[in-house]
């Protein structure tokens, strides 16, 4: 029976494992109800992991991580976290905006470790853009309240408090009251489904889109072959790059350092293209940006 999740023993005491992690409320849809829902029906059903950091342990996507994993395993470390001061100033903020993509972003005073809350692009936009009346910037004023969970927290546990108190974004708290990493809701339902594409991804079907000449927005998983070609460069031409073990932009990212870069790390290429990561994760590259001159100007 297709999707019936009664007719596979796994998934079947799977679900029921996360029902006692996850409270549902009876007069409404819940979360936890379109994600059985959407795990019936999985978007990819082979995970892509050729630009994944390599693990004995691969995480496929499946309603059983939400009492499997904890929010050590798919935090994003405290040294890849974009966060910005307190005393940043409008134009400053709206800048970091802008060059990062994000929606939401942890808001500290001194140091990380003692965060204030964060900043919603919804409120900065609704009070100072649009027309709107604006008057003298105060950010902390327009802070929303973070999470603060301990790493060993299970990320069930932790999709089910998002719920109840409505706050997607959470602060991971290490032994010593310091921050150690970071979670949003959006991490946490891709553990179930797969990865989200969001509006900044190019349309489906497209690994690439051209923003302006010689500056092309990938996703990771485009072909090298096709790309190379695109822009008429050798990007297998290096002495840490073997051809015969690389298939994609993120796989050659991964191959040139020997690790899965941060978001906003820049790359230099020995072909002379700069590569800058748009979106990873700390298992993944998700999207990049790469830079090609013309070999005439270079």
């Amino acid at each position: 029976m297709k999707g019936d999740m009664s007719s596979n023993p796994d998934k079947a005491g799977s679900a029921e494992a996360i029902e006692d992690t996850v409270t549902l409320q009876s007069n409404s849809f819940s979360l936890l109800e379109w994600l059985k829902r959407k795990i019936r029906k999985p978007r990819h059903s082979v995970p892509d992991t050729s630009y994944s950091l390599e693990r004995t342990d691969d995480i496929r996507p499946g309603i059983w991580n939400l009492r499997q994993l904890r929010v050590e395993d798919v935090m994003i470390p405290k040294a890849d976290i974009k966060s910005v001061p307190v005393t940043i100033s409008k134009s400053d903020l709206v800048l970091v905006f802008k060059e990062s993509g994000l929606t939401r972003l942890p808001v500290y005073d001194g140091t990380l470790d003692t965060p204030m809350g964060f900043a919603h692009l919804k409120d900065i936009a609704l009070k100072y853009g649009f027309n709107g009346s604006g008057g003298r910037f105060a950010l902390k004023s327009m802070l929303r309240p973070l999470l603060f969970v301990p790493p060993s927290m299970p990320i069930g546990v932790l999709l089910s408090k998002m719920q109840a108190d409505r706050i997607h974004m959470a602060l991971v708290i290490d032994e010593y009251g310091g921050a150690d990493g970071l979670l949003t809701i959006e991490d946490l339902i891709e553990q179930v489904i797969g990865e989200i594409e969001d509006e900044h991804d190019p349309d489906e079907g497209a690994f690439w889109v051209i923003e302006k000449p010689g500056c092309y927005l990938a996703q990771a998983k485009t072909p090298l072959d096709e790309f190379q070609q695109e822009i008429g460069r050798n990007l297998t031409d290096a002495e840490e790059v073997d051809p015969e073990e690389v298939d994609t932009l993120g796989g050659l990212l991964f191959m040139l350092l020997g690790r899965v870069p941060a978001r906003g790390e820049i790359i230099n290429h020995p072909s002379g293209v700069e590569f800058e990561v748009v979106d990873a994760d700390p298992r993944r590259i998700k999207r990049l940006r790469a830079y090609v001159q013309n070999k005439d100007t270079s």
